[in-house]
């Protein structure tokens, strides 16, 4: 029994030395600086610990499992919201209108009246800070015309985004049959959101005032207490209802690091904030992240077959990064950006290739890349012209 017990140890010691010094960045159950497991979220029905930029998993505890989100749900309402601005479907000075149904709605609110207005900047104010279930359905409403065309443009982004175990049926979180989702996939959800880099704007708010000038004024004060108590700390959502019990998905960033932490099914708001906090100072004492791009930077061009845009510059949308235990050494860490060979035409959002970052021979990480626009197919008199500027140069 003592040979095949050395046996054993000396295969996983061999193991261990043959890892690359990055390997660990995606272990279920994280080393503690001693070399031993820590215990993160004992409490919680289900967690996960992430990277918010490469969407590296730290750490997860049945983060697949369906469960009830409570607000959570707003996450996907909120990044539904931010796309329409991004996109110009709306802007933060539109006024929107409070339909009987929205003011209809129980649990958290910002007790908005039948017909009153307040513009896109402070529903999201009204979700973000106060949970506003109501402000969520008036959003609903102004953005897909009722809940329920918001709701399957919901299941819709789910989808998009590759959620296997999330099922929406309303906007806001309010306990009903068929709406589920995981831990796994509020991280997921969550990261998306943050590359909207405005909404901490809103998320990372303590305090504010909704009316403020009015004869009824509403003091909003953040539900999510650590973006007030934990350095870095800037949202993102809490959530409780009998049955889902306290959760939180939560994000922190320090000086290149944020990450995000979310929770399930823990049973009262001082340990799920607790929790977190701990998550949070694991990932910040032993993780660092190596930035690939910046978001703004060139990162590089696409050719387009008979395209009205016979060249695509690729900019960063986002934060490109790799992360790192602390330590790890990065001068061997090189990028290459490989793209299909594209024919016009090109849709936007369109999968066109992929960053893949590589440490020594090892692959750390592949990010997909998407065109950036809409490119048409050329005229056959821009062709034929382009044809005869290539014969002469």
């Amino acid at each position: 029994m003592r040979r095949k017990g050395t046996k054993l140890f000396i295969l996983a010691a061999a193991v261990a030395l043959a890892l690359p010094n990055g390997a660990f960045a995606e272990e279920k159950s994280p080393p503690g600086s001693s070399g031993t497991t820590v215990d993160l979220a004992p409490s919680a029905r289900s967690a996960i610990l992430m990277d918010a930029d490469s969407g590296t998993i730290i750490f997860e505890k049945n983060s697949h499992d369906k469960l009830p989100p409570a607000s959570i749900t707003k996450v996907m309402t909120m990044l539904l919201i931010m796309e329409s601005l991004d996109n110009g479907v709306i802007k933060l000075t539109d006024k929107v209108q409070a339909s009987e149904y929205a003011a209809s709605m129980g649990g958290s609110q910002i007790f908005l009246e039948p017909g009153e207005e307040m513009t896109v900047d402070e529903m999201i104010k009204g979700i973000a800070l106060a949970s506003g279930n109501d402000a969520s359905v008036a959003m609903a409403e102004k953005l897909a015309g009722s809940e329920q065309q918001f709701v399957a443009r919901m299941n819709e982004k789910a989808k998009e985004l590759g959620l296997q175990n999330t099922h929406f049926a309303n906007c806001n979180g309010l306990p009903t049959a068929e709406h589920y989702t995981s831990a796994h996939d509020i991280a997921v959800m969550s990261k998306e959101l943050l590359k909207h880099s405005e909404i901490t704007n809103y998320t990372g708010l303590y305090q504010d005032y909704l009316r403020k000038s009015s004869e009824k004024p509403f003091w909003l004060v953040n539900t999510n207490k650590l973006v007030r108590f934990y350095s870095g700390a800037d949202g993102l959502k809490t959530g409780f209802t009998n049955e889902a019990k306290f959760c939180l998905s939560a994000t922190a960033k320090r000086d290149n690091l944020r990450v995000v932490a979310v929770v399930m099914g823990e049973p009262n708001t001082k340990t799920r904030n607790n929790e977190v906090a701990q998550m949070f100072d694991f990932a910040f004492a032993q993780y660092m992240t190596h930035p690939i791009f910046k978001e703004g930077d060139a990162m590089g061009t696409a050719r387009i077959e008979k395209g009205a845009q016979a060249e695509l510059p690729l900019v960063a949308s986002h934060n490109y990064s790799v992360l790192l235990k602390k330590g790890t050494p990065t001068t061997d860490i090189r990028h290459e950006l490989q793209l299909e060979p594209l024919k016009a035409p090109v849709k936007a959002g369109q999968p066109i290739g992929k960053l893949i970052v590589y440490q020594g021979d090892q692959v750390l990480k592949e990010f997909p890349v998407d065109s950036p626009q809409l490119i048409e197919r050329a005229g056959w008199w821009k062709l034929l012209k382009r044809s005869f500027h290539g014969l002469f140069t």
